[in-house]
């Protein structure tokens, strides 16, 4: 299972959104209510993502085990979940 790094910002002041983004599956950010939230929504981004590109016949991302943010307030490990068909009649 292929696991990426996933930068958390915590908000700042009352109101604030917790913004998540994939240090090392670009193109996936996404946010959340609070930080349970911020995990399935990045999680839904990175599903996404990773369908388009296998759909498109790339590859996945590799995952960077160098990956960071100085300026994350959480950096967590979050599993892709893909679930690859055909999907064509």
């Amino acid at each position: 299972m292929l696991r990426y790094h996933v930068a958390f910002y915590l908000p700042k002041k009352p109101g604030d959104f917790v913004v998540a983004e994939a240090l090392d599956f670009p193109g996936a950010v996404s946010q959340g209510y609070d930080l349970p939230d911020a995990r399935l929504m990045i999680a839904s981004a990175m599903e996404d993502l990773a369908q388009i590109l296998l759909e498109q016949g790339k590859p996945l991302p590799v995952p960077d085990a160098q990956a960071s943010a100085d300026d994350a307030d959480l950096i967590e490990m979050i599993p892709l979940s893909v679930h690859v068909g055909t999907g064509r009649a």
